[in-house]
């Protein structure tokens, strides 16, 4: 009988419970995505034998975009790689002028993750298993082991930045060796890019730059080639909410980050870049809308476009770099209700709170309450289930059956949408529901300021 640890099962229920995706326990709850995977999959082999992959990873709210892209993170573990992964927000960007696509590169480090630690903050083990495998190849061969080092960082020289970085790697080492903590420190603060001018790291190490926002795609390339030389098979970005770019005010602003998602594209599908992926998550309306899209972007869109006779044969093609998320089947709902009801009874029938007619009665209950969306976007739909057997769980006196029709379930929505500060004619629009048309257009033409990379202060 299958079994799990107390820490996954409380880890699990919590997540489901808020509507997001848990960290942990994935196999517990997965079902359906069968040829997304395996499309995945050949991507992660791809990158571990010296390939590099890029993917839009499509779905609307609650579809499962961000539990997708959390079980390839799981897979690309179990293969031997380092994952990096980070959800974009008004104040992490792929590009910027004030700071904030540091910010990201400081979230995805944060959340660097090996096999052996998958819960993030992997950066010193990264750094102290790089040094042993260099020590092992300098015990098997005679050689110094700071000559070792050196002629392994040399190859990081051809990349940009790459001579600071091998540089930084080398001041760990000599902080290793000589029992300076300080410099130590100051090395991993240079990789987790927390200095903030090129004074403050001079102060410590030898280096000429150091990482801004300008310099965040060189720098993971430079990791994915260090997570190389310590003995991974290779690099996974994961990159989730890319609706924030689309939600920018600024035209200026998301060109400059729609170019920046060129560049990498370009970079990983010309073969440029070395043992590195990147799996992006956005909604459909980030892609292809005509205004804010990426495919407002032309050179974008032409690499983007969907295959013409994949749609013409009512086919899907899993190879393109856009990827959508086809919709869960009753079925596979079905089948991860019962998953979720394993984990609450740990996997022992006789726990079990709720019976396969009560699954059946709630499915039914949803299908008319919200129609096809209750298995298009299921966040909500299991959201009140876990919610439900919360209830019986703590009170098992109280029948299913006289709960099942109270359940209250919503189709899903974008919980972040926000707007700018309104417009007089918006102002009365939300006044006056009886709003001449010319007002209605006035209501839901965006504001557009081209004039600051900066946003603008939002009014929910």
């Amino acid at each position: 009988m299958a079994s799990i640890r107390p820490r996954e099962r409380t880890a699990i229920i919590q997540s489901l419970r808020a509507g997001v995706t848990p960290r942990v326990g994935l196999e517990h709850i997965q079902v359906g995505r069968a040829k997304e995977v395996k499309a995945l999959l050949s991507d992660l082999d791809n990158i571990c034998q010296g390939g590099s992959a890029f993917r839009l990873i499509i779905g609307d709210f609650g579809a499962g975009k961000s539990f997708f892209l959390q079980l390839i993170r799981y897979i690309a573990l179990e293969k031997g790689m380092v994952t990096i992964s980070a959800d974009l927000s008004p104040d992490r960007r792929l590009y910027a002028s004030g700071g904030q696509a540091r910010a990201l590169y400081q979230e995805l480090t944060r959340n660097l993750a090996t096999r052996a630690h998958p819960e993030g903050n992997a950066m010193v083990p990264l750094i102290e298993k790089f040094i042993t495998e260099q020590r092992r190849e300098a015990d098997s061969s005679g050689r110094d082991v700071a000559d070792v080092i050196k002629d392994k960082l040399y190859s990081l020289s051809e990349l940009v930045g790459g001579y600071d970085f091998a540089e930084v790697i080398a001041a760990y080492w000599q902080g290793y060796v000589s029992g300076n903590d300080e410099l130590k420190q100051a090395a991993v603060r240079y990789l987790r890019g927390e200095y903030a001018t090129k004074t403050d790291a001079r102060r410590y190490l030898k280096v000429h730059t150091i990482v801004d926002d300008a310099s965040v795609y060189d720098h993971l390339k430079l990791l994915a080639r260090f997570v190389c030389q310590a003995g991974y098979k290779g690099l996974l970005v994961n990159l989730d909410e890319m609706v924030n770019l689309y939600k920018l005010p600024s035209l200026r602003s998301r060109s400059a980050n729609y170019e920046q998602i060129l560049r990498i594209l370009n970079d990983c599908l010309q073969g440029s870049a070395e043992h590195i992926g990147f799996l992006l998550g956005g909604t459909p309306e980030f892609v292809t809308d005509p205004r804010k899209g990426l495919y407002s972007y032309e050179a974008l869109h032409s690499r983007l476009a969907e295959n013409s006779f994949a749609a013409a044969a009512q086919v899907v093609d899993y190879q393109g770099p856009l990827l959508k998320l086809d919709n869960l089947a009753p079925e596979e709902l079905y089948v991860l209700l019962c998953n979720i009801r394993n984990v609450f009874a740990n996997y022992d029938p006789q726990k079990y709170l709720l019976p396969d007619e009560a699954l059946t009665a709630f499915l039914k209950h949803c299908s008319a309450h919200v129609g096809e969306a209750y298995f298009r976007t299921p966040r909500n739909t299991i959201k009140a289930f876990v919610d439900l057997l919360a209830v019986l769980e703590q009170n098992p006196e109280i029948k299913w059956q006289s709960l099942i029709e109270d359940v209250t379930i919503t189709p899903e929505t974008d919980p972040s949408l926000v707007s700018l500060n309104p417009s007089p004619a918006e102002a009365a629009g939300a006044a006056d529901k009886g709003q001449t048309a010319a007002a209605g257009s006035a209501e839901n033409k965006p504001v557009e300021d081209d004039s600051d990379f900066d946003l603008t202060v939002f009014k929910l």
